[in-house]
């Protein structure tokens, strides 16, 4: 009878190596202190092994568990790197040949020590790529520092860049530490590196090249040992040719061009990146939003996108605060595509105008645009502005 009770108690261990934990339905009380991440294949906590009975109960019951501990442990190893996977390419959502495909450049370029020109369309996520490639490099634990070119005034971007003394300028009162100094042995993004006026340009080739600088109104060269990371969403090679970029630069940051494609061209990563802006930000507004009906889902794919992963987050947040209930109400009509404008084939007389004003002032600032002296001054308007137009009326900046 003893022995019987005995083989009833063994026979229970194989009922327990037999259940399976999943990412989703899994019972909150299945084991504990363990969390799956939603939406991965199913784990097997515990393999499905055969019933089987031995002669020596109690050693068969030890090897059982110990079988268990070890795979238990080894588990635990699993998650653990999904986990740090996860924490690499943090908020990189998307399981797209195309996204792949960047993302095994980004493993392939972190280990070394070069730069990386991130390209893409605004909105993409090229300061994500560059954050998991500072992740997956040897400096992992040291600063990441970003900067947006685009977002300093011409006047102050020197200073953001290089730091300056105590009265340096007019309103230095004290010392400031620029970003390559604060980056030192960590990685500097410098997002939208195309912004970068064409007179600081030769500062910054410099400490690409020598890793040295100086403190805007300092004599003293510090060295630093910062990696650089640039993105941009402009034509760097037709910003060359037109004479608004250094050739010597852009070779230097064009050591490793790593594109990232826009949303419309991996339209298969859309409903993951919706799951997840939804989860996101009902978590934000304390909801539960459970059902994406099918027809929005539809309109999400079909939808060009041209503000890319920002637009749709922007809109998902927009159609989680319509949404009270557990159904996402997404304001679908509003996803119109933008009307494709057709060029002229001949200029207005309007625009002959301005060009021709803007080719003289051109002229008489001998084709520089920006400084004290240069066309966008004796036009009266922001250096970025003339670019811009310069661009849109198709004036080279070169002396014909």
């Amino acid at each position: 009878m003893f022995r019987a009770a005995l083989c009833r108690k063994t026979k229970q261990v194989p009922e327990l190596q037999r259940g399976k934990i999943f990412g989703q339905g899994a019972h909150p009380m299945s084991i504990a202190g363990f969390a799956i991440t939603p939406g991965l294949p199913p784990v097997n906590l515990l393999p499905q092994r055969p019933l089987r009975l031995a002669r020596d109960h109690s050693e068969t019951m030890v090897g059982d568990v110990d079988r268990a501990t070890a795979e238990l442990a080894a588990d635990r190893l699993s998650w653990n790197e999904e986990d740090r996977t996860e924490h690499v390419f943090e908020g990189i959502v998307g399981r797209s040949g195309t996204l792949q495909h960047v993302l095994r450049q980004v493993e392939v370029v972190a280990p070394t020590d070069s730069g990386v020109l991130v390209l893409g369309e605004t909105g993409t996520g090229k300061e994500l790529i560059a954050r998991a490639i500072h992740n997956l490099s040897a400096r992992r634990d040291r600063p990441f520092i970003k900067l947006n070119c685009a977002a300093i005034p011409s006047g102050l971007l020197e200073s953001e860049l290089f730091g300056h003394e105590r009265g340096a300028f007019t309103g230095a009162i004290m010392r400031k530490a620029g970003r390559f100094e604060v980056a030192d042995k960590g990685t500097l993004f410098l997002d939208e590196v195309g912004d970068i006026p064409l007179e600081l340009q030769p500062k910054l080739l410099r400490v690409l090249q020598e890793h040295e600088f100086e403190r805007l109104g300092s004599t003293r060269t510090q060295q630093v040992d910062v990696r650089v990371v640039a993105a941009t969403h402009r034509d760097l090679k037709q910003m060359v040719a037109e004479g608004t970029f250094r050739d010597d630069l852009y070779y230097r940051l064009h050591v490793f061009p790593l594109p990232v494609p826009p949303l419309r061209e991996r339209r298969e990563d859309i409903p993951l990146l919706v799951r997840h802006f939804v989860d996101e930000y009902a978590r934000r507004m304390n909801r539960r939003i459970e059902t994406i009906p099918p027809q929005a889902v539809e309109a999400f794919r079909s939808y060009s996108w041209p503000g890319n992963v920002r637009e749709l987050q922007n809109f998902i947040e927009r159609a989680v605060i319509l949404s009270p209930g557990s159904v996402l109400r997404a304001p679908i009509a509003d996803l119109k595509s933008p009307a494709v404008h057709t060029p002229k084939s001949e200029l207005s007389t309007l625009e002959e105008m301005e060009r021709e004003h803007v080719q003289r002032a051109l002229r008489a600032s001998n084709w520089m645009i920006g400084g004290p002296n240069g066309a966008a001054a004796r036009l009266g308007m922001k250096r970025t502005t003339l670019a811009y137009r310069i661009r849109k009326l198709n004036i080279p900046l070169r002396p014909q």
